[in-house]
């Protein structure tokens, strides 16, 4: 594993999780009928809180972006993972809160997790699958089921909702570092106007607004642990399976091997999940009235 790759992932985690507090902390004061609405932004816009996690969060982008560029998909999808590290030692700060058994174990659980896939499945690069169907077909599933839990999250807005609106902004974030990978090859290749006459960098601008206002939306209706471990687990499975599924990355296959990844993978999820659910991140608990505002006619 190159070390200018963990440098550039842990660094892109580093900004995204303290962007994402700093857009809760805003987001959840924002004004509800924009729920779901490009209008959330604009409200968001006059917040300087919002805008410094925004920029942190773009940061984290551009940082994650290069190391893409530099490595497998494989390798750096669960590395952006350990954000939520970065979200619980800002979140500790500001709550005060101890770490504990349950923090511990997290954190164990999403390192110990991380580093156990990596060291199985050892990620490579290898060639990219030529067949359009298939790019389409897991594109495809991943915005389907975006949308599909999109639409569910409407009905249920102060129960499940905003994690399923956090997931689907995962599978949306993983899908658009597989086609920012993508864009980058192109521009190593063919340079500027070959980036432009391709689809894929006018797909990751979509994708990446999409996803922003489903986040803001999640943040805006619900506490940060209730959005952040759901967003931050969906996003490198769904990256994972783009990478293996059309952009040629290539994991160890024995039995073993698969084993410790599969054991890997359930260990971040699950420590994301413990940290995520952990005292310490802001709980941004509406008033009474916020909630009656938010039941559904």
């Amino acid at each position: 594993m190159s070390v200018l790759v963990l440098v550039l992932a842990v660094s892109a985690a580093c900004c995204l999780g303290i962007g994402f507090v700093l857009q809760q902390n805003a987001a959840q004061r924002a004004p509800l009928n924009d729920f779901l609405s490009p209008r959330l932004l604009l409200d968001l816009m006059r917040v300087p809180r919002w805008l410094g996690g925004i920029g942190l969060m773009v940061a984290g982008m551009v940082l994650g972006a290069i190391a893409l560029g530099q490595g497998e998909i494989s390798l750096v999808e669960p590395l952006l993972a350990t954000n939520l590290l970065f979200a619980m030692a800002l979140s500790r700060h500001q709550t005060k809160q101890p770490l504990g058994r349950q923090g511990w174990a997290g954190l164990l659980l999403l390192a110990g997790g991380v580093t156990a896939f990596i060291v199985a499945g050892e990620p490579r690069g290898g060639s990219a699958v030529t067949d359009p169907f298939r790019h389409w077909l897991i594109i495809g599933a991943m915005i389907g089921l975006a949308l599909l839990l999109t639409t569910y999250a409407k009905r249920s807005r102060l129960s499940s909702g905003p994690a399923l609106l956090a997931v689907a902004a995962g599978l949306l974030y993983g899908v658009q570092d597989a086609l920012t990978r993508v864009t980058g090859q192109r521009f190593s290749e063919g340079g500027l106007m070959e980036v432009l006459t391709g689809w894929q960098p006018y797909a990751v601008l979509a994708l990446g607004v999409t996803g922003l206002v489903l986040v803001q939306s999640a943040f805006e209706t619900a506490s940060l642990r209730m959005s952040l471990p759901a967003l931050t687990a969906a996003q490198p499975l769904a990256g994972i399976i783009c990478g293996v599924g059309f952009l040629g990355d290539r994991l160890r296959t024995d039995t073993g091997a698969l084993a410790w990844e599969a054991v890997g993978l359930a260990a971040v999820v699950v420590g994301i999940v413990l940290l995520g659910l952990h005292p310490a991140m802001p709980c941004g608990a509406a008033e009474p009235a916020r909630a009656r505002r938010l039941q559904p006619n």
